[in-house]
């Protein structure tokens, strides 16, 4: 298998050949996590019957996650068959001062990630940059009434309170998101001396969460890298927003060809 030597895989995504879906199979995109969340969520809204999705990335920085993410929609749009929004939150002033202990400062600190928004802006063709405090643009998106429902979210603002605060872009009304919003977090592993864990960062604002929200759960997909073809550390850092009570989240989406013998895949 040509795809299972990393060498070939590494060229692979150095001359992206071949459909979106072989590559996300593959696990040859530059921002594997990103391809696979956009695609999952894609194929979810195809499934319901929707005309579109929103995709978010909160905390862009220099903008490479977002650039990628822009290209990755419009890939999926093409092949799927849906509008693909794309939204990137972020202050544009780096990142503020740690609030206290749950922000890892040992790790990080204020003024990391600063953003040259100008630059970024003549390197994106159609994602919306919401530049401010996300205590207040995640407010505003959801009050707006021209906006996709949430399919996919990119986490990298490495605070715990940051993220916290970003979260709320879950409060908004079912039609907001869909019934399951792949989530990717990229701030619970890396760099090892942050010994990441459930009391401090992401970790604690996905715990927190959880336990205010009844019928709303982040949650990891449960062994993913062992129905992956090729398993990955960034398996482990992908994550869905169940909203239980969404009208649609019993909406049968297993593929009429599979007959009740098959298992999906």
């Amino acid at each position: 298998m040509f795809a299972a030597f990393p060498g070939a895989r590494a060229l692979w995504r150095q001359w992206p050949v071949g459909s979106i879906e072989t590559r996300v199979a593959y696990d040859v995109s530059s921002h594997a996590p990103y391809a696979f969340g956009v695609l999952s969520a894609a194929r979810l809204a195809k499934a319901l019957g929707m005309p579109g999705i929103s995709v978010v990335e909160f905390g862009v920085a220099g903008g490479r996650g977002l650039i990628a993410l822009e290209r990755i929609s419009r890939e999926v749009s093409q092949s799927v068959g849906i509008r693909i929004d794309v939204f990137g939150f972020d202050s544009g002033r780096g990142m503020p001062e740690a609030s206290d202990y749950r922000d890892l400062p040992h790790v990080w600190a204020k003024g990391f990630y600063k953003m040259d928004v100008a630059a970024l802006q003549q390197q994106l063709s159609s994602a919306q940059l919401l530049i401010g405090d996300v205590t207040q643009t995640v407010p505003e998106w959801l009050a707006r009434k021209d906006t996709l429902p949430l399919g996919f979210i990119a986490f990298d603002l490495d605070y715990y309170s940051s993220t916290v605060h970003a979260f709320r872009i879950f409060d908004g009304a079912a039609e907001d998101h869909l019934p399951r919003v792949f989530c990717y977090f990229d701030d619970i592993i890396y760099p090892s001396h942050a010994c990441h864990n459930e009391f401090v960062g992401e970790l604690l604002a996905i715990k927190e969460f959880n336990a205010a929200h009844e019928h709303r759960k982040i949650s990891p997909i449960h062994l993913l890298r062992h129905m992956r073809l090729i398993p990955a550390p960034w398996n482990e850092q992908m994550y869905v927003m169940h909203d239980f009570g969404h009208p649609l989240y019993c909406v049968n989406i297993t593929p009429k060809n599979i007959s009740h013998t098959q298992q999906p895949l």
